[in-house]
């Protein structure tokens, strides 16, 4: 035989293997599957090193590892939430969102994600202020900080984060910091080698172990939380770079949203954060008093942190979502900056609006990416027909990934509408249930509004040819990705 025919053997019986894990081992939804197949089959080489690369499946593995006493105490705190909803025991500082305690129930059976109402909620929607209050919290820590951003430039914002960090750890605070190493590539190890020096721990999730290749490409920790001393907490969409302050001449403005927290919920990010930490350290933490202390916040904001990855057969941030829309009867608000849904949401939205609710949903004019303004694109036609109204913004980037509903409860995470974020990447949320941080959140997304160009249907129906071809080819492979 010759020596291109069994290489050829080879290959194809390769693609045959692939293609029997795809369909009768990993039992993806039928979309992802035939997308798979699709690659396989007119990419043979190609798209097998694409499936070992992007399409490993992680929910096997016990990613996670929580001792006995830990996981006992977390059941006995959610089965007894979930007694006291079911028993209507539970007694709701705002009474507006009592009606929401299904979402509250499916957060809790999903996520383990605890139900707080001691909480004070500070929301940010411009770099500035958001960085101002971020390092004058850090100045302020006494014991701890603990900081995970999907991206960590070594610019001068970054510089200016990473100075701060060594003058705390000069003085004995304990300081650790997490960054995702496919999200940070050209993070250069210069910049945080003096924290080290000073005492602070360094960590990189899911780093490459081969040069240049790194096998789990698909699989990143996109999430944005610090935490203070166990009793101050940030999570939001901004990451930490110049770019992130609409200094980046290229990207104009950065519009995005993120919350400071006080009150019991930061002991949910807390716990995210250990998890994380303990997946990429050798030096674990601990659910001990000094990560957990006690806390004397007089809040009233009701909060859950919903934690979600590929290391789970569910999409808890995806479904909490779901929840919301199909309980809404006003409104929903919806920013994000990467709108590809799958059959299921697309068609919870256009359920809301055909049934009278007022549906708008925010997007940037243009993508950081020219695939994702495709993709995107491709389902706007649906919605407006639906009744739907889509706004593009158009001055700078809009990053913002929130939902308000019924100006009652809403959401304010790292999580993005797309296949990515619900199934593949790290994300996590916090759900807030009080009308007022929800009102908001609402005017934020109102005033937005005057930087958005409103997408019509005839504008929409009269695009190039050219445009409608790109977005139908993107929409073919948008389960992959």
């Amino acid at each position: 035989m010759e020596f291109f025919e069994v290489i050829y053997l080879l290959i194809y019986l390769v693609n045959i293997l692939t293609a029997a894990v795809v369909i009768f081992i990993e039992r993806r939804n039928i979309s992802t599957t035939w997308a798979w197949l699709f690659v396989l089959v007119f990419l043979p080489v190609l798209g097998f090193f694409l499936y070992i690369i992007i399409g490993q499946n992680l929910s096997r593995l016990k990613l996670y590892k929580l001792k006995g006493r830990d996981v006992s105490l977390i059941q006995e705190l959610r089965e007894e939430q979930k007694r006291k909803i079911k028993t209507r025991e539970i007694y709701f500082k705002d009474l507006a969102v009592e009606r929401y305690t299904d979402l509250i129930y499916l957060n809790l059976t999903s996520s383990n994600a605890t139900f707080t109402q001691d909480n004070c909620v500070k929301i940010f929607t411009d770099g500035q202020s958001k960085f101002a209050a971020l390092l004058d919290s850090i100045q302020q820590a006494k014991d701890h900080i603990h900081l995970l951003y999907y991206i960590l430039r070594n610019d001068e914002l970054g510089r200016k984060i990473v100075q701060a960090l060594i003058a705390k750890a000069k003085e004995g605070v304990k300081v650790k910091v997490l960054y995702d190493d496919v999200g940070s590539p050209r993070l250069d190890r210069k910049l945080l080698r003096p924290l080290k020096e000073a005492g602070g721990e360094i960590a990189a999730f899911f780093p490459s172990k081969i040069p240049y290749v790194n096998i789990r490409l698909n699989y990143r920790n996109h999430r944005k939380i610090v935490i203070i001393d166990g009793k101050v907490g940030y999570i939001g969409g901004y990451n930490i770079g110049n770019e992130y302050l609409g200094t980046n001449k290229q990207i104009g403005s950065w519009r995005d949203t993120h919350l400071k927290i006080t009150g019991s919920a930061v002991q949910s990010l807390q716990a995210q954060f250990c998890l994380d930490w303990n997946l990429s350290s050798a030096s674990q933490l601990t659910f001990c008093h000094s990560n957990f202390p006690s806390l004397d916040i007089q809040g009233d904001v009701g909060l859950q942190i919903v934690s979600s990855g590929p290391n789970s057969e569910l999409q808890q941030i995806k479904d909490a979502y779901l929840k919301m829309i199909y309980t809404a009867r006003e409104s929903i608000y919806l920013q994000t900056p990467y709108f590809v849904p799958d059959e299921g949401f697309l068609t919870a939205l256009k359920i809301a609006a055909m049934s009278g609710v007022d549906v708008r949903i925010m997007i940037p004019q243009k993508a950081d990416h020219r695939f994702i303004t495709w993709a995107s694109s491709s389902y706007l036609g649906e919605l407006l027909k639906s009744g739907v109204k889509c706004y593009l913004y158009k001055t700078g980037f809009l990053h913002a990934k929130t939902i308000v509903v019924d100006n009652k409860i809403a959401s304010v995470g790292t999580a993005n509408i797309d296949i990515r974020s619900f199934k593949l990447n790290f994300e996590i949320n916090a759900f807030i249930y009080d009308s007022r941080t929800s009102s908001l959140l609402k005017n934020s997304f109102m005033k937005d509004i005057d930087n958005c160009f409103e997408l019509t249907w005839e504008t929409y129906h009269n695009r190039p040819m050219r445009l409608r071809l790109m977005e139908s080819l993107i929409r073919l492979l948008s389960p992959l990705f």
